[in-house]
């Protein structure tokens, strides 16, 4: 409820975590994960972007748009349960007992125990924050910027901490496993191989290379001995390393944790999100807005059952081929607008689109969401590709059943009220 997008990104890499651990098969846990963050995103402003677009574009009271999206969420929530246990009823995807074979330690997990300490209080209070100013008319992100910039400076200061006190951190004498690494120029403590060597008068390194070498010596061939071949050819000269790359490599040694969460930012969907806001407005320049909103009229003579339904199957269906689900929501916002219906068939409409932006996630493409599209990218980086039609087979059930049931509810509501 408190953001799709915060359960994607954490919920995501926890259950890859999880089932691997429990030998079990991700992919019903994924997708119910998946359905279920973009189901009850709903019911809340700070939900989901779209949220927000409706909430501005048909001046929506945030308490009130809660309270229009409650039932609705709780049928789409109910009848999608439903859908997944039809799906994955068999014990080939979920068995009925989960057989722990290990004993597992949590804790282990744990790459930097204190980093996740501050980093979960930190994006805790940013969500409730942004939760309660979100009544009041505080945009969030004034919330969410000061956080994020904390976390950055956390990181890197923690990290400094840790690089001058020589504790172990990813990349020195820390790997993503938790298993301890071994520089193989760098000994406890920071010595090098060197180093011990002249303490011990001689080091494991230095025998095992003199053991080998007293193997593979033969006596017919003196070791001064000119051969027909140039041994220095064979050895690839390596290149030396630039001032750049020097100091990129020592930014990367002190500062661990901000260089490995910078290139897993989803920094290729900004401009594939902020095109969408182009291509909208260009049609609304070109006029092709009002002309929608007079097809919209001809089609349900304004009355609001007919509104309903063609909305929120028509948000459902653009979520997929509009760019995203935010796309398909700015669009349909302004035709409806355009349209100038009846007060209670332009607020049966917001509320309609409402649920089918959210639920129109749980849909045929990964770019029918913003949320989409980190998915597929998380799942991506630990070595779990999900073909698109795979995708498509597996919330087709779910996504038919919760835009039926959610917006039968809505005209429910919209009955009751007016």
């Amino acid at each position: 409820m408190l953001g799709n997008d915060p359960v994607i990104l954490s919920g995501t890499a926890f259950l890859v975590y999880y089932t691997k651990a429990t030998h079990l098969k991700p992919m019903p846990w994924l997708v119910a994960e998946f359905a279920a963050a973009n189901t009850a995103s709903m019911v809340l402003f700070v939900g989901n972007p779209t949220n927000v677009v409706i909430c501005e574009g048909f001046s929506v009271n945030d308490a009130a748009f809660t309270a229009y999206t409650i039932l609705p969420f709780i049928a789409c929530n109910f009848v999608c349960y439903i859908a997944l246990i039809c799906q994955y009823h068999s014990s080939d995807h979920i068995p009925r007992k989960v057989d722990k074979k290990d004993d597992l330690d949590p804790r282990s997990a744990l790459l930097d125990p204190v980093g996740a300490w501050v980093g979960s209080i930190l994006l805790g209070s940013a969500l409730v924050i942004c939760l309660v100013v979100s009544f009041v008319g505080i945009d969030v992100w004034k919330i969410s910027l000061p956080c994020a910039v904390a976390k950055f400076l956390f990181d890197i200061g923690w990290d400094l901490y840790r690089y001058n006190h020589d504790i172990p951190m990813l990349g020195r004498g820390q790997v993503a496993g938790g298993v301890t690494e071994l520089d193989p120029n760098e000994g406890i403590n920071g010595r090098t191989a060197g180093q011990g060597q002249k303490e011990n008068g001689h080091g494991q390194g230095s025998t095992l290379i003199d053991s080998q070498s007293s193997r593979n010596r033969t006596p017919s061939f003196p070791a001064d001995e000119l051969t027909a071949v140039d041994v220095s050819q064979l050895v690839p000269e390596q290149p030396k390393p630039t001032r750049i790359s020097a100091m990129a490599a020592s930014l990367h040694s002190h500062c661990p944790t901000f260089f490995v969460a910078l290139p897993r930012l989803p920094f290729a969907l900004v401009p594939f999100a902020f095109s969408q806001f182009i291509l909208i407005e260009a049609l609304a320049y070109q006029g092709w807005v009002d002309i929608f909103a007079n097809w919209l009229t001809n089609a349900t003579h304004k009355e609001m059952y007919s509104t309903i339904w063609l909305v929120g199957v028509l948000g459902v269906v653009l979520c997929n081929i509009s760019g995203t689900n935010i796309g398909a929501t700015i669009l349909l916002t302004k035709i409806v607008r355009a349209a100038s219906l009846p007060s209670n068939s332009d607020r049966a409409a917001a509320i309609a689109l409402a649920v089918a932006s959210n639920i129109g996630a749980v849909s045929f493409t990964f770019s029918a969401s913003l949320a989409g599209l980190l998915w597929k990218d998380i799942l991506k980086q630990k070595h779990i590709l999900v073909r698109q039609r795979d995708f498509a087979r597996w919330n087709s059930f779910p996504l038919l059943v919760m835009t039926v049931a959610g917006l039968a509810v809505v005209c429910a509501e919209m009955a009751v009220i007016y």
